[in-house]
This record gives structure tokens, C-alpha cells and sequence, in this order.
């Protein structure tokens, strides 16, 4: 949503990579690989690479030329994701991939490794965080808008695994890198969140501030 917000106003591209392993993962799922193990999932994105491709603002995702931006947001597709993303074949397959968004006039970029892998000579680098429990209260507020009930145990047990999963992973793992801001939102509104991030565009770029 930030990365939307600050994409929009600089007029530059987004990339959301969380979409991109989703679709790497739907194009897994429809060949029924995901559980087929690293060595044939390697093998097959070596021989039979998805094209991915992404609109300007990062909101329509394209799979060898099919717009899957609603599929990838699927159930399955999430479940697969959480399966084959970790993987070492899958994280390298994408990296050049992501790398390769960079052009004029810039990019804006999100992720949990965009400023430890992906781009660690980005000019500026915003680690987002909030507490466990406001994370869990935003997801859950997400969910109920949608209609879908959800427990707030359950939803703060699940991030801060996911948290730990991704801390601990030798490929690629969550880390705040020396040069990032860190930007702690737990009490901040989107606007005020927003209004924070902008601010820290400005000083790294002056000439943007009166966008």
C-alpha cells in the first residue's frame, strides 16, 4: 500500500515481488510441481521458464501473456506459494527477473529481501514494522471487509512465525540492513504512514517535495 502510494506520487514503476512468487507458483501448480521436489522444479524452470511480466503500477501481473493478477490472490495459488517460494531454484530464478524492473524513471520496490538481495545499492531503503498484535488487528480488519472471519490468536501466531521462518532461512533472510530507515507504523494511521514515507523520499530527493 506505501510502496503503491510512493510509486504513484514519483511517478515511477512498482514491483511487487510477492506477486511475481505467485505467479512463479501458479505456473508450478498448473505443471503439478509443487511438491515434486527442488531438483524437477529447477529442471523446469530451466527448460520451460514462465514469461512474467507486470503492468507499469505493479497491479496486473502477466503469466506467459495471461493477465493472472486474480488468480495468483487464490487460495491454492497462496498455499502453493508458501511451499516452493523458499526454495533456492525458485529465489534465484526470480532474482534477475526482479532486478531487471530497474529502469527510468526509477522503481519503487517491496519486499522482505528487496533491500538485503534484490537491490542493496537502493538509494533509500524502508523497513516497514509494526508490532505482532497491530499486524494481526490490521489483517483482521482486512479480512472481515471481506467477509472471511479470522482469529486474532491465530493471526498474531501466524506472523510471527512467518517472521521467524523468514529470519532464519539461509537463502535470503529478513533482515533491517545497515543503510535502512526503519519506520515503525504501530502507531501510525495510512495517512500519517504515508505522509512519514514521503518525507524520507525528500530527503534523499529534494527536488521531488513538491509533488
Amino acid at each position: 500500500m506505501i510502496a503503491r502510494y510512493l510509486a504513484g506520487r514519483l511517478g515511477w514503476r512498482r514491483l511487487d515481488s510477492g506477486a511475481l512468487y505467485r505467479a512463479v507458483s501458479l505456473s508450478l501448480l498448473r505443471a503439478g510441481l509443487v511438491h515434486a521436489g527442488e531438483a524437477r522444479i529447477a529442471a523446469h524452470l530451466a527448460d520451460s521458464p514462465p514469461e512474467l511480466e507486470a503492468a507499469r503500477d505493479g497491479e496486473t501481473i502477466y503469466l506467459n501473456g495471461e493477465d493472472v493478477s486474480s488468480a495468483i490472490r487464490e487460495e491454492e495459488t497462496g498455499v502453493a506459494a508458501s511451499v516452493v517460494a523458499p526454495l533456492p531454484a525458485v529465489r534465484n530464478f526470480l532474482l534477475k527477473r526482479q532486478r531487471a524492473f530497474r529502469r527510468e524513471p526509477g522503481l519503487v520496490a517491496e519486499g522482505r529481501d528487496m533491500a538485503s538481495v534484490v537491490f542493496p545499492d537502493a538509494e533509500l531503503q524502508i523497513y516497514l514494522t509494526a508490532t505482532p498484535e497491530e499486524r494481526a488487528r490490521r489483517r483482521h480488519n482486512q479480512l472481515k471487509q471481506k467477509g472471511i472471519n479470522a482469529n486474532m490468536r491465530d493471526l498474531i501466531r501466524d506472523l510471527t512465525d512467518r517472521d521467524h521462518r523468514d529470519s532464519a532461512r539461509t537463502l535470503a533472510p529478513l533482515k533491517v540492513v545497515p543503510h535502512a530507515v526503519v519506520l515503525d507504523t504501530t502507531k501510525l494511521d495510512i495517512r500519517q504512514t504515508r505522509t512519514e514515507a514521503w518525507r524520507l523520499v525528500t530527503e534523499v530527493w529534494p527536488e521531488k517535495a513538491a509533488r
